[in-house]
């Protein structure tokens, strides 16, 4: 399919997510992984409303259930425009050789996606975020306070606070991933100003807490987390984003993506909220301590977290 085809089904997807993930377990062509990409995309970029009920049916399409959790309601709005500077920089980043930006070059580019679209997307976005489980009690709580290395360096070896010390220490990750005063997330429009430093801060210890491995695989995988947890915009782009480079690139990868990312959103789904939790009061304890109480189940993942690394060793 060439890109004016792929816009064009973007635009006016074929399908709706449940038939089309369907099709696909039934061993469905190439062109129906399309569909489905077109669908996620179209969600991330003009329909933010839709993003739930087009994963949950997705989800009941592929694993033969939808997630066990309330349906998340959704006014019906029309579609935002998809202006044609996001074309320009989605297809630019599309067209960039596999591994040749790095992770930190792929969260860039992909974020600046988001500064590409409608000027009503952005707000869409926040409002819909609110929708989710005790997002709006968590934004209330008002701009999140910084976590520090040296409040985690006392903690006791084996305990969620030490054990997240070593995993930023130990791989020379930055404690919020990406500089929240660089980005200048304090000037952004309620609620999207909380949101995005919360995910920034806790987007590696909700690997720890929700058993996510820091693995190209599981990247994938906890971006469906975060979406079914809040509607993350970023995480959102970043699936539709992905999915159609393998669909227009690899469609032979179907299986995977749709193995990882479905039951990735479904575990979202039935975990409790996470946003809002007072993850310093829960420092000194060890991590499954902290699942039992949060009642959070660890992330049951379908293949090796690994699997991209040891295909690359392999390859």
């Amino acid at each position: 399919m060439d890109r004016a085809g792929f816009e064009a089904l973007v635009q006016a997807p074929a399908g709706d997510a449940q038939a089309v993930a369907a099709r696909l377990r039934a061993g469905g062509e190439a062109e129906d992984f399309r569909a489905l990409a077109a669908l996620w995309l179209r969600a991330a970029t003009a329909t933010p409303e839709r993003l739930p009920a087009i994963y949950d049916a997705a989800a009941a399409g592929w694993l033969g259930r939808a997630p066990q959790a309330p349906p998340i309601v959704a006014p019906e709005l029309p579609p935002e425009p998809i202006p044609a500077g996001f074309w320009q920089a989605f297809w630019a980043l599309l067209a960039e050789p596999p591994g040749s930006l790095g992770a930190g070059g792929v969260t860039e580019r992909t974020a600046a996606l988001l500064g590409h679209l409608s000027p009503g997307a952005a707000a869409r976005i926040g409002a819909m975020a609110l929708a989710y489980p005790g997002c709006a009690e968590a934004v209330a709580q008002g701009y999140p306070r910084r976590f520090t290395l040296e409040a985690l360096a006392r903690c006791p070896a084996g305990s969620l606070g030490g054990d997240f010390h070593a995993l930023i220490v130990e791989n020379g990750f930055d404690l919020e991933v990406l500089d929240r005063d660089a980005l200048g997330l304090a000037n952004l429009p309620p609620p999207l100003d909380y949101l995005n430093t919360r995910i920034l801060q806790c987007h590696d210890l909700w690997h720890l807490a929700a058993g996510y491995r820091t693995t190209s695989l599981h990247e994938v995988a906890i971006s469906a987390f975060q979406l079914a947890q809040f509607g993350h915009g970023y995480s959102a782009m970043f699936l539709g984003m992905a999915t159609s480079r393998a669909a227009l690139q690899r469609p032979e990868a179907a299986p995977l993506f749709l193995d990882i990312i479905l039951t990735a959103w479904t575990h979202g789904r039935e975990s409790p909220p996470l946003l809002g939790v007072d993850w310093e009061g829960l420092w000194d304890q060890p991590v499954e301590a902290v699942r039992a109480r949060l009642g959070l189940a660890a992330y049951a993942s379908p293949y090796p977290a690994d699997l991209f690394e040891l295909l690359s060793v392999a390859a």
